[in-house]
């Protein structure tokens, strides 16, 4: 049974799905500057020790090297970055260059009768085994991805199903690609190059390369993948033509991210991708490295007293309640936080020997709004929530605080610094709360409309956030990415307002000993008293809500309760909020709820005050970060949701899925690609499709930048910012950090030489020898 299906780019938790990115050229820089460029500490080689070992966290270890199969993940394309040809890789704008260790040229030799690409290798590139790079590892790479054979478990095919024919070229080093249909993101192909060992036949590709690399070319080789300790070597490549790598070793270190903070004090890694709470406890270790003895590394007070005495009473009455598994869990939790509270102290002491350093992912995150059914069907209302957004105040609200630009992203199909990047956000318009009211009242919805409703139900401008039953505790397990990647895929999200895990925090004050069941009672009226009172909720005349189960006991003591009648109907107005057809206009808007989302949340309540100042209400529902994308955004059961697409420097190819028209299927299905927000247009598909097949780059990206202005035009996403990369790393890492929209250059990571302490050099060594 064929397993081929299309992988997804998008959904970055931090965990983006995770894929990696595609890396061609056009001169220009018409799009101007990146939003920030890397921050990797660039060190010339010289000053760059020859030796040593680097231990870079990743999320997970793949479940296969084969970065062309469903389940590859970010991971997968790191390693095949090291250890594999890359024809062409991103520079710091996120544009693709030729690789001069694998290419000496490629280009278009000829348009007429039909596109031909020559290539000319590096005479020096060899497989790891000592034989030529050369048209048969095109050829077999061509075969196996260009979907003839479903055989092969291919997630994509885009680009290898236009390639008529491959043959080697005057010599061995020359290989002739000719396309039996024009192909503008030529470039894309053959990066990474696989040998012919790997997609040479069905069961070599689909399962042969799936654990192991038998053969290579790149500055490193793979070594032992260890599922065990979750560690991936790679080992420096001794048939490497090039510039050799300066590590002995790259370790590949499985460490979720929640956890980063405290594998990076004790040693467990020298650099890893951190969220906002742990770059803050990073700097606010360093900071504390300068105050008196006795003061450096206590934990910060709590923001919110009452929350926290309301955590706390909660957390000791559920520990010693009626219910055991609850009780478990909650004594399992609370001896968690104390050991937390104790190892603080010596893992900040170590923190202080981490810096963080900052750039922009190549990644946006968007506001998605599900054009299939409901009140956004209608375009009109699509708009008119797209105009209540201030998307500056919420490009501020996460990437200010870093320290780094917050600017609105302006395109769905590149980043700025990219050639086919141009602000078409004019084609919805700005912020603007009159042009949102008008597009509203002109589908319908009014202010005071009369809505009916069950007897008893909640009135209100917006209803309570719900649980889809599958959220997690906050502490149950690490979030995926920094804002919750989803990229769709890989992270992430990732940097939120968050104040910590309970890593970061002090552990709050405990109940010392068990109270009688009476007391008990208490203990739970005071505590719900108390996050009623750090809520603002109003309190019943005892000062306390009332409970669900008190109210049962009023409505039945004796226990024989009859059947419930029917509700009862009733009819009030809406209010300041909008109403239509005798209902409200409430949007579902479901969020992720794993603890490395608090940016996303953040941003969600945010979008929510937004939309209220128009009539909109919304209804918050937290689900877990394995649900989010599978459960809701995939399957259309969400309003509004919030996630991340990679950039790419391919749009006419990796664009047109995204934004494709969704087409009925033969079972009656709607066959949406990877398009979740269910909004396209025939004009949309078309402008892609002509941008694929045009050679002329600039009328191509033209082409692009209108499919663009379209695309805001349907309204069926929003770009907000592009996401926030917080690197933490020791100091003495050279070429490795935050690398933004540039690949790694994996041969120039290492560490730096140590300073000499001699001439002027030796000025500060001596005044601290005295």
């Amino acid at each position: 049974m064929s397993r081929r299906r299309r992988r997804p780019l998008a959904l970055l938790t931090s965990g983006v799905l995770a894929l990696p990115l595609l890396a061609g050229c056009g001169s220009g820089d018409d799009a101007g500057p990146a939003a920030a460029g890397p921050d990797i500490a660039p060190t010339a080689r010289e000053k760059v020790a020859d030796g040593g070992v680097l231990r870079w966290a990743v999320d997970s270890l793949p479940d296969t090297l084969n970065t062309f199969q469903a389940d590859a993940d970010a991971t997968t394309g790191r390693i095949a970055g090291a250890v594999l040809p890359q024809l062409f890789t991103m520079d710091a704008k996120g544009r693709p260059v030729a690789n001069p260790d694998f290419l000496e040229k490629a280009e278009i030799v000829e348009r007429e009768p039909k596109q031909v690409v020559l290539y000319k290798l590096n005479q020096q590139a060899v497989w790891s085994d000592g034989r030529e790079i050369g048209a048969a590892d095109f050829v077999s790479q061509w075969r196996a991805l260009s979907g003839k054979d479903s055989a092969y478990w291919t997630a994509r095919n885009a680009g290898y199903e236009r390639i008529e024919k491959i043959e080697k070229g005057k010599t061995d080093l020359e290989v002739r690609v000719t396309f039996l249909k024009p192909y503008t993101d030529w470039r894309s192909l053959f990066s990474p190059l696989y040998p012919k060992q790997v997609t040479g036949t069905p069961d070599a590709f689909n399962e042969g390369a799936r654990g192991t690399l038998k053969v290579t070319a790149g500055p490193f080789n793979l070594g032992a993948v260890d599922k065990k300790t979750g560690t991936a070597a790679l080992t420096r490549n001794p048939r490497w033509w090039g510039r050799p790598a300066k590590l002995d070793t790259l370790v590949l270190t499985a460490v979720p991210r929640a956890e980063r903070p405290a594998a990076l004090a004790a040693g467990k890694v020298d650099m890893a991708e951190v969220d906002r709470a742990g770059a803050d406890r990073i700097e606010r270790a360093r900071k504390e490295a300068g105050t008196p003895a006795g003061a450096a590394g206590a934990p910060a007070p709590e923001a919110d007293p009452a929350a926290a005495a309301a955590a706390a009473t909660l957390s000791w009455a559920a520990a010693h309640g009626t219910d055991e598994a609850k009780a478990a869990a909650e004594e399992e939790l609370r001896a968690k936080a104390q050991e937390a509270a104790v190892r603080y102290p010596a893992e900040q002491a170590a923190l202080r020997n981490f810096t963080v350093r900052r750039s922009l992912e190549p990644a946006y995150t968007q506001l998605a709004l599900n054009g299939a059914s409901g009140p956004l069907a209608d375009e009109r209302v699509r708009r008119a929530v797209a105009r209540a957004l201030d998307r500056k105040e919420l490009a501020e609200l996460v990437l200010k605080p870093l320290g780094l630009p917050a600017r609105p992203v302006g395109s769905h199909v590149a980043l700025a610094g990219q050639r086919a990047y141009a602000d078409n956000s004019d084609a919805l318009g700005g912020q603007d709360t009159k042009a949102a009211q008008a597009l509203l009242a002109d589908a319908g919805w009014r202010r005071n409309g009369r809505i009916t409703e069950p007897a008893g139900a909640k009135a209100g401008p917006e209803a309570e956030p719900q649980d889809d039953g599958k959220t997690p505790s906050a502490a149950s397990g690490p979030g995926t990415g920094n804002d919750g990647l989803y990229i769709v895929g890989q992270d992430d999200g990732r940097n939120g307002e968050a104040r910590g895990t309970a890593a970061d925090q002090p552990s709050p004050v405990l109940a010392p000993a068990p109270f009688a069941a009476q007391q008990k009672a208490v203990l739970l009226a005071q505590a719900a008293a108390l996050s009623a009172a750090a809520a603002g909720t109003p309190a019943d005349a005892k000062g306390a809500p009332q409970r669900a189960e008190d109210a049962d006991e009023a409505d039945g003591a004796d226990g024989d309760a009859s059947p419930a009648p029917a509700p009862a109907q009733q009819t009030r107005t809406s209010g300041s909020m909008l109403a239509k057809d005798g209902r409200m206009l409430t949007l579902r808007f479901v969020v992720p709820s794993g603890p490395g989302s608090e940016a996303l949340r953040t941003v969600g309540e945010r979008i929510s005050q937004m939309l209220r100042r128009v009539g909109v209400n919304t209804e918050t529902t937290k689900v877990s970060d394995e649900s989010f994308f599978k459960d809701h955004v995939a399957s259309g059961q969400y309003d509004l949701a919030l996630y991340s697409w990679p950039a790419t420097a391919y749009p006419a190819t990796d664009a047109r899925p995204i934004f494709a028209k969704p087409e009925p299927a033969a079972d009656g299905s709607l066959m949406v690609e990877q398009n979740y927000t269910r909004v396209g247009t025939d004009h949309i598909d078309q402008l892609f499709d002509q941008a694929v097949g045009e050679l002329d780059e600039e009328a191509s990206r033209e082409l692009i930048r209108k499919a663009d202005a379209r695309i805001w035009a349907a309204a069926g996403s929003i770009p907000l910012f592009q996401r926030p990369q917080l690197v933490a790393v020791k100091p003495n890492v050279a070429n490795a950090g935050a690398f933004g929209m540039a690949a790694p250059r994996y041969q120039d990571i290492g560490w730096k030489k140590p300073a000499k302490a001699a001439g002027t050099d030796s000025g500060e060594a001596k005044e601290k020898n005295r």
